[in-house]
């Protein structure tokens, strides 16, 4: 029994760590996409909604399937949309525009920050005190951030840098309210079936503001760009999702969270390589700063 324990552990740490990294692989791949291939953020976004849909719709139809869905209330499925909404759609448009002014590195750090974010809009909206550590850690984690961005500083690109950041912290701030508001609605339908219906909500919502603001020329671009976010859709959402999905399951919320902390620097070494962005000591810095901030928030809620 110890033996299968140990497998099934290491299977959780192989899959939450895989997941992390592949999560960590769309800002490169978005920011590839507007160097190389030109595409706009609405067309891209819509794209790699379009190419994960389908994986979405088959995985929902065998569940389906395979199990006795609990029906939804009329209330119930407002409250679906408004998270769907909030979750996958605000939040991805936020996070594609914001790429547009700032490097996939410091993209991957504001982001991160979303733990800290939960803590505070839970204590305000749901009365969850904040601990002592907790204080401690935000400190630390918006210090770390604003040591990122002493480079980009120091170069004169305020207008950009403030703009980009801005963006991204929305992205950060829409997936706060999007876990926050989940909790009740995974233990109704489930985690698999809340995913796919919140992906699927979110890509209507994108199809919708893409025929409202572009409305033509998706099927413009050059084959790269299809290639990338069919990776994208593939490698950077689908995979990801479920694979961290099952590694929470198997080792915990808690280790999972200290786990995906690769995340940002794997971004980071993704971009310098990809993409050629520079890494400055000051940001290395920051990023590591802000890991141990975001990882004592992780570890007081810890489960």
């Amino acid at each position: 029994m110890k033996e299968i324990s140990k497998a099934k552990y290491f299977v959780g740490v192989i899959l939450v760590l895989t997941g992390a990294v592949l999560f960590a692989g769309k800002a490169v791949l978005v920011k590839y996409n507007y160097i190389h291939y030109h595409v706009d953020t609405v067309s891209l976004l819509a794209l790699r909604m379009l190419f994960s849909a389908p994986f979405y719709l088959i995985i929902l139809f065998f569940q389906q399937k395979k199990e006795e869905q609990v029906k939804l209330t009329a209330r119930q499925w407002f409250w679906m949309f408004a998270i769907g909404l909030v979750g996958y759609y605000l939040a991805s448009l936020f996070d594609f525009w914001g790429l547009n002014y700032i490097t996939a590195s410091v993209e991957r750090l504001i982001l991160f920050i979303y733990p800290t974010i939960v803590v505070v809009v839970s204590a305000i909206f749901l009365k969850k005190p904040i601990h002592k550590i907790q204080y401690v850690a935000l400190v630390i984690t918006y210090l770390g951030v604003a040591l990122a961005f002493i480079p980009d500083l120091k170069l004169g690109l305020q207008k950009d840098l403030v703009i980009g950041s801005f963006l991204i912290f929305l992205s950060a701030f829409t997936y706060a309210l999007f876990l926050v508001g989940s909790g009740e609605m995974i233990q109704k339908v489930g985690a698999l079936r809340f995913t796919c219906y919140s992906m699927l909500i979110s890509t209507g919502m994108v199809i919708i503001h893409y025929l409202a603001s572009v409305g033509k020329g998706l099927l413009a671009y050059e084959a790269g760009a299809y290639w990338l976010s069919l990776s994208m859709a593939v490698f950077s959402t689908v995979i990801p999702s479920f694979m961290i999905s099952e590694g929470i399951k198997r080792i915990g919320s808690g280790n999972a969270s200290i786990i995906g902390s690769i995340g940002p620097v794997a971004t980071i070494i993704m971009a310098n390589t990809f993409l050629e962005e520079q890494i400055s000591a000051w940001q290395l810095t920051g990023t590591f700063v802000v890991l141990f901030g975001v990882l004592m928030i992780s570890w007081k809620g810890k489960k």
